[in-house]
């Protein structure tokens, strides 16, 4: 069926306020979102392009009938979209044409540079920007706002509100990080509640509670083990666990959790990259590797038990998957390994000679990290935290194991470190060295959790193209920041573009091969190494553009910053006084 219509006279104006008001909505969506798909899914936005003119709809016949619009309209608007940037909207002149003459021409700012579209050549386009109004009427009208007084500000003043609704933006996002994780950690102590109910059906209920022995600072690096015990497949616990889901942890346990979650974010510094984003980026990139390991590949029998098969999947991951408190030391290991960060590598500190540097000497920041988060997490608001994470000293000594393993991976500056970590591999996977079968399956999980933990660290370089550029040019600007605060002796842009290629080719390139050779982390490790290798070309490629295009970004940066800053300054003037003779 085909049929024509009359156009709304405002049908402009309509389309306009619905593409911003989808807007606005996916940006709240994509925040919603956030808490259960994991830190990076508030960056999603969406594309909008708008074009006006006759367009015919109805529904072609075949297998996919449905209701359709077709003609040059349609593929115009497609090219509006296609055109567009993330989260803006773009119209053609025909429709910037139509909002003029309903008097919205205050919505409009004329594109710069002109679209190609092809069989209609360059074309004319304007961004959409609903809220930009001139006057009180129209500020109202748009946006909602009740109050329509406009002020005008100076430049001073407008650069101290937009660093305001920067900071309030900021601890939003924040908060949404922090949910994000609690949410995280609370399952995996689920997960350990209910195992530990199931192993205590099948032993005595003796000695549950742990004694805790202070630990001294400065000693992590060498508590660092090769070999950490995990324990041993359980048949009878994996048969009477009940679901994970139904376990109630008391209000008690959930308010220290978000406590300690909250004191650990506060612990980071404001960095342009080793901040607490970057570690629930860590978390959330531990959390899906963890979710995503994979059941061997074997025949199974199609009658075998639940039980064979998570006999399978234990040996397969050396026992990984099959320990709550393994998973949940990794996830926590990833949410403090950079607390604290000075925003400099450790090489600097000692250049310094920093007090951090004169008392730990080797692996600096990591062991600082390690050490303030222990103590934190073992102050006595957190006792009840604490009892449900372990209860035994066995449990309490294998976490604290992991935990240290696990941070002080993520020294991979350290040469001597990364050689011995080196050695380890080799040691496990390289079947050379005859063993205990139990001592070489937690040899094996030792040595994965480390590498686990190391890929998440990077985890961007193993992403798509856009997830790697946004977190390179973090880095950039921290190292940017640190040469203008004279904390390094050369600017990035000197050695960035041939830097990361190193990085990529003797670093990241070689531990997601690592990943996929060690068979846990099935097709996921192929992604990692894929989107590794893309990355690399795609860096080689651009990279020198990328670098020039991030300097252009920091220099304007910097010059807006020092011209609002000027004109902050109070202004003097001299003002003469002439004493007049007195008149008779």
């Amino acid at each position: 069926v085909v049929f024509s219509c009359s156009a709304r006279p405002d049908h402009a104006i309509l389309m306009a306020r619905f593409a911003h008001l989808c807007s606005l909505k996916v940006r709240t969506l994509v925040k919603e979102l956030e808490l259960e798909l994991g830190p990076g899914t508030g960056d999603l936005m969406m594309r909008f392009g708008i074009h006006s003119g006759p367009v015919t709809a109805g529904v072609l016949r075949g297998e996919k009938s449905r209701f359709q619009l077709f003609g040059d309209t349609m593929n115009v608007a497609s090219r509006m979209e296609s055109s567009s940037d993330p989260g803006k909207i773009l119209i053609s002149e025909e429709t910037a044409s139509l909002l003029k003459k309903q008097g919205k021409e205050h919505w409009l700012v004329q594109r710069p540079d002109a679209v190609m579209c092809r069989g209609k050549g360059l074309m004319i386009t304007y961004w959409l920007e609903i809220g930009r109004g001139h006057s009180a009427m129209s500020s109202s009208e748009d946006c909602g706002v009740t109050d329509a007084s406009i002020t005008t500000f100076d430049g001073a003043t407008a650069n101290a509100i937009q660093l305001a609704n920067k900071k309030q933006a900021d601890s939003k996002s924040q908060a949404r990080l922090i949910n994000w994780n609690v949410e995280v950690l609370k399952k995996q102590l689920q997960q350990i509640v209910a195992r530990r109910e199931a192993r205590l059906q099948n032993a005595a209920a003796a000695g549950l509670s742990a004694r805790e022995k202070p630990i001294m600072r400065g000693n992590a690096l060498s508590e660092v083990q090769e070999i950490i015990e995990l324990p041993a497949f359980d048949l009878n616990a994996f048969k009477n666990q009940r679901d994970p889901n139904t376990i109630e942890l008391g209000k008690t346990v959930e308010q220290q959790l978000h406590t300690l979650v909250t004191s650990i974010a506060t612990l980071y510094n404001d960095n342009p990259f080793h901040n607490f984003e970057h570690a629930s980026h860590v978390a959330m990139s531990v959390t899906k590797s963890l979710s995503r390991i994979v059941a061997p590949d074997i025949n199974l029998n199609k009658k075998a038990s639940i039980g064979t098969m998570a006999k399978s999947l234990y040996d397969h991951t050396y026992g990984i998957t099959s320990d709550p408190l393994t998973q949940f030391a990794c996830i926590f290991s990833a949410l403090i390994h950079d607390a604290d960060h000075t925003g400099v590598p450790n090489l600097q500190l000692i250049k310094e000679e920093a007090e951090l540097a004169k008392f730990y000497r080797q692996a600096i920041a990591e062991q600082n990290s390690v050490d303030i988060c222990w103590e934190l997490l073992m102050e006595e608001r957190f006792k009840d935290l604490r009892d449900c994470i372990y209860q035994t000293t066995e449990e309490q000594k294998r976490f604290r194991a992991l935990v240290v393993n696990s941070v002080m991976a993520t020294d991979i500056m350290d040469k001597d470190l990364k050689k011995l970590r080196n050695n380890r591999w080799e040691v496990a996977f390289s079947g050379g060295m005859e063993e205990m079968q139990v001592n070489n399956k937690n040899r094996k999980a030792t040595i994965v959790i480390e590498h686990l933990i190391q890929s998440s660290d990077v985890a961007h370089t193993m992403q798509h193209w856009h997830v790697y550029r946004k977190w390179n040019e973090l880095l950039f600007r921290e190292m940017h920041k640190a040469y203008k605060e004279g904390r390094a002796h050369q600017p990035p842009s000197e050695f960035w573009y041939k830097g990361e290629i190193g990085f990529m080719d003797f670093y990241v390139i070689p531990l997601a091969k690592k990943l996929k050779d060690c068979g846990v982390f099935g097709v996921s490790s192929d992604e990692f190494l894929n989107n590794a290798l893309s990355n690399r070309r795609e860096w080689e490629e651009r990279g020198q553009e990328v670098v020039a295009e991030m300097m252009e970004r920091i220099n304007r940066e910097e010059q807006e910053f020092e011209a609002a800053a000027s004109d902050a300054k109070p202004s003097t003037s001299k003002v003469a006084f002439q004493e007049e003779e007195p008149t008779a």
